[in-house]
């Protein structure tokens, strides 16, 4: 979710908030019609548009539940605290929950989903989430520090999928940022995790948490994400995170120096035609790129770019079918002038070619 200094404090410097942007605490219910400009005529008039704008919102885990889209983001905030390689000014304390009927269709924000002041074991810096359905009850599945500064994964539960989820508990074993939850066609339930820099991957290489950074050589294999089967109780997993292989187009692991390609944080995946489809986000060269496998643990090999750099630092995903039309949901920092810690998720739709490749997409048609 977080950056390395030097670009961020560009972004921070000069960069003003809109008025419109309210980011105060708001209980209720919201419903927010849809936004439209003039954008190609072959796309929808809501592509690229924020979904909403009354608060910030970022890395947006998009799910339908029940024929509704639902939409699990973090809740970016205000801060006065100074960017640094750590991230601490992505200082956010709750969750919202956005849903919509349709794409294109009128927004509804629920408020407080879950809260800071209701973890009691973490400290601060409630990043990117997501959420998942089990027999008619609900998970989110969100990373923040715990009292030492770690990153855990915690998971919370709800009747619904808006929430509000109670008792939040940690997922023994678990570390690092970025949780993704894929439920296969089987009815198994995989977690991945990871991100590096400020999502903490680097210093768990020897199995354990280190204080200072471990990465590799820039000839070496890049630090890969992490893939672990969710127990039934889908608050534990049934076995110790693993890595997943991202491999070039030779079946060699992708390099650490390879930062166009090489893994940094915001893992999804999703399944066309019986391929399994890996995707992430490059980091400081600001892509989401994708590979493919056959199964949940990988390998998956590289295969291109599914959106180019977007206004702001960060580059954050999800991709989800609805009806028979699948869809990005992405965020970009447009709305606050580029201030990357203050982020709006909006969606444009996804076309897999018949060769089963991902068109690439540009954020700014």
């Amino acid at each position: 979710m977080h950056r390395p200094l030097s670009l961020l404090l560009g972004f921070t410097a000069s960069a003003l908030l809109l008025s419109g942007c309210d980011n105060t605490d708001k209980a209720q219910q919201t419903s927010i019609a849809p936004t439209h400009s003039s954008q190609s005529s072959s796309e929808p008039q809501y592509a690229h548009e924020p979904l909403v704008t009354h608060i910030y919102t970022a890395d947006p885990s998009a799910h339908v539940f029940n024929g509704r889209i639902y939409i699990y983001p973090s809740h970016d905030i205000e801060s006065d605290i100074a960017p640094n390689a750590e991230g601490d000014h992505f200082a956010m304390r709750d969750y919202r929950v956005l849903s919509m009927d349709k794409p294109g269709g009128e927004v509804t924000e629920y408020g407080v989903a879950l809260d800071l002041d209701d973890v009691p074991w973490a400290s601060r810096q409630m990043w990117a989430p997501d959420a998942a359905e089990k027999d008619g009850r609900f998970y989110l599945y969100f990373p923040v520090k715990d009292q030492q500064g770690i990153f855990r994964i915690g998971v919370a539960a709800a009747e619904k999928p808006e929430g509000p989820f109670t008792n939040p508990l940690l997922i023994e074993g678990s570390y690092s940022m970025d949780p993704a939850v894929y439920k296969d066609d089987d009815n198994q339930y995989y977690l991945y995790v990871g991100g590096i820099s400020g999502g903490q991957l680097q210093r768990w290489t020897q199995g354990n948490f280190s204080d200072t950074d471990q990465y590799p050589a820039d000839h070496e294999p890049a630090l890969m994400p992490k893939i672990a089967r969710l127990n039934d109780d889908m608050v534990s997993i049934a076995e110790p995170l693993m890595d997943v292989q991202l491999l070039d187009e030779n079946g060699k692991p992708l390099l650490a120096g390879d930062n166009d390609r090489r893994f940094f944080e915001a893992v999804w995946v999703h399944k066309h035609n019986g391929t399994y489809y890996f995707s992430w986000s490059t980091g400081d060269t600001h892509k989401i790129v994708y590979a493919t496998g056959d199964n949940p643990y990988g390998p998956f090999t590289y295969q291109g770019v599914v959106l180019e750099p977007v206004t702001g630092w960060t580059n954050h995903h999800s991709i989800t079918r609805f009806e028979d039309k699948w869809y990005l949901f992405y965020h970009d920092s447009s709305l606050s002038g580029g201030q990357t810690h203050l982020r709006s998720v909006k969606m444009t739709e996804l076309i897999h070619r018949e060769d089963g490749s991902i068109e690439t997409i540009s954020a700014f048609k």
